[in-house]
C-alpha cells in the first residue's frame, strides 16, 4: 500500500507544478538513518515521503492518530507508528531504534506544530540515531501546508542536508545538547536557503 500511495502522490504533485528534491546524493545509501525535516502541515510528509522513492520512511505520530481502529490500520500500512508525545519514554523510542538497525528510514518531525515539541523532539531523534548507531539526515520542506494552498502554484521543495555521524560513546547530557544543537543550526541552515 506504501509504495502505491507514495508513487499516485508523487505522480499528483508533480502533475500541479514544479517538485523539485535538493541534495538527494547526501542520503546514505549502505546504512538506515533518522530524516530530521521540518513540519508545517500534512503536505510535507507526503512530499518527504516521494522525495526519498524508492526508499521507504517509517514515521513517528502522535498516538491519538491511531485512536480509530479504520485510522489506524490505514496509518501502519503507510509505515506509521504512534509515539506518546505527552509522556515519551523509553518504550517510545524502541520501534524507531530497531527500525534504524534494520537497515530502514525513520522520519522525525521535529519542527512540530507545536512549538514547545521542538526541542524533545530534536533530542529523540538525536537519541534513536545515536542508541541505533545511525546518522542523522536534516531535510526542510517548503511549499503548500493544506489542500488549499496545493491549489496554488507555489513550488515544492524537500531539500536535504549533510548527514550528521554520531560519535561512538555514551549520549551524555552535555553531548545530547551538542547534537540537538547542531541538527538545529542544520535545519536552520536549510531554510535560510530556501528563502
Amino acid at each position: 500500500m506504501y509504495n502505491v500511495a507514495a508513487y499516485t502522490c508523487k505522480f499528483l504533485l508533480k502533475r500541479r507544478g514544479k517538485l523539485h528534491v535538493k541534495n538527494r546524493e547526501y542520503l546514505p545509501m549502505d546504512t538506515g538513518f533518522v530524516i530530521a525535516c521540518s513540519h508545517k502541515g500534512w503536505v510535507d510528509v507526503v512530499a518527504l515521503g516521494t522525495a526519498v522513492l524508492p526508499h521507504q520512511i517509517h514515521f513517528m505520530a502522535k498516538k491519538e492518530l491511531f485512536n480509530h481502529i479504520l485510522t489506524s490500520n490505514v496509518l501502519k500500512k503507510l509505515n506509521a507508528f504512534p509515539v506518546d508525545r505527552n509522556n515519551p519514554g523509553p518504550s517510545s523510542i524502541k520501534t524507531p531504534i530497531k527500525l534504524a538497525k534494520q537497515g530502514h528510514i525513520v522520519g522525525v518531525f521535529p519542527s512540530g506544530t507545536r512549538t514547545e515539541e521542538d526541542v524533545p523532539l530534536k533530542r529523540g531523534a538525536v537519541t534513536i540515531a545515536s542508541m541505533a548507531k545511525v546518522p542523522i539526515v536534516p531535510a526542510v520542506y517548503k511549499g503548500p501546508a493544506n489542500v488549499k494552498e496545493l491549489f496554488s502554484k507555489d513550488p515544492i521543495v524537500i531539500s536535504f542536508g549533510k548527514p550528521i555521524y554520531l560519535a561512538e560513546g555514551k549520549l551524555t547530557k552535555d553531548r545530547l545538547a551538542d547534537v540537538s544543537n547542531h541538527l538545529t543550526a542544520s535545519i536552520r541552515a536549510l531554510e535560510e536557503t530556501e528563502k
